[in-house]
């Protein structure tokens, strides 16, 4: 494998993310019903859910959840609404879940993993009442968000103690968009100091290891999407190749889309005249559209008068 300094490739040794989206918590959502999936040390963490129209708890259509980003610090459940009111407009049920970070809740990474395994646990536990496929959830996020989404389908610990443990945390498919998906050491690659490794095994509550989804990839995984910037300077783009790669390895099925001299965040609603928001999301249409979560829309024809 090619030697690379693994202070590059790790992308939270510096803890660096963009703690972005801090005014205005909690937030208030237009559009969404918003319900409690978590009570814990005194924090009621919610889940906002946009429904299509005419949709009842009677149907059993599709879901995503999705996790914001903020270096599991900071950020808010606002960042991924305008991807939810599109999924919704689609026939999905789109859900933006809160969940306790480090400076409003004081927690560690591996208790921001325990939150996101319980907002898929919620979730499916109470399909029947939202009118969704339990089989049938995909999970969704950006940054520190994409981390907790493949954390929820790839890491085998940090669920919930007090939760039911028959009904699976996991989610059945991923879209994820610059992802933090290698968080500890890979053989043949170049570490960085043992003071470095112990900041951040402090910061995370656990071994840097047990946090990295690359570090726990196995076979018959949930089929996935990325989305990355190949000039991302807080998530670098080869954690993301090394990650694909060993998705495929596995005999998992792992599409990355590479989008050539952008950086973190560049998919984010309100960015360049919205062209990589758009981009982004058609493309994330298209791999739901292929797992049967979506269907297909009629293509236009064009008649000659």
């Amino acid at each position: 494998m090619k030697k690379i300094a693994l202070v590059a490739l790790i992308c939270c040794l510096s803890l660096s993310f963009e703690a972005k989206g801090q005014a205005g918590y909690p937030p208030d959502i237009d559009g969404a019903n918003e319900v409690t999936y978590k009570t814990i040390n005194g924090s009621e963490l919610s889940l906002w859910v946009f429904s299509p129209e005419n949709h009842k708890s009677t149907h059993t259509v599709p879901a995503i959840v999705f996790f914001f980003g903020g270096g599991w610090s900071a950020g808010s459940p606002t960042q991924f609404v305008k991807h939810c009111e599109y999924l919704s407009a689609r026939g999905m049920v789109a859900i933006v879940a809160d969940y306790r970070v480090k400076s409003r809740h004081g927690v560690l990474v591996k208790d921001c993993v325990s939150d996101a395994k319980s907002a898929i646990r919620w979730v499916r536990e109470h399909a029947g009442d939202l009118g969704i496929d339990s089989n049938r959830i995909a999970a969704g996020g950006g940054s520190a968000g994409g981390h907790l989404a493949a954390a929820s389908a790839i890491l085998p610990n940090f669920d919930d103690e007090n939760e039911d443990k028959s009904i699976s945390s996991k989610p059945n498919a991923l879209v994820l968009f610059n992802p933090a998906l290698v968080l500890a050491p890979i053989d043949g690659i170049e570490t960085p100091s043992n003071e470095r490794l112990a900041r951040l095994e402090k910061r995370m509550g656990t071994k840097p290891e047990n946090m990295s989804p690359y570090h726990h990839v196995v076979s018959a995984l949930s089929p996935t999407i990325i989305f990355h910037g190949t000039n991302d300077k807080t998530v670098p783009f080869v954690s993301v190749e090394l990650f694909t790669q060993q998705m495929h390895k596995f005999g998992n099925t792992c599409t990355m889309v590479a989008y050539n001299g952008e950086g973190h965040g560049f998919f984010n609603y309100g960015r360049k005249s919205n062209a990589l928001f758009v981009d982004t999301v058609h493309k994330m249409d298209e791999f739901l559209v292929a797992l049967g979560y979506l269907e297909a829309p009629p293509e236009a024809v064009i008649t000659a008068n």
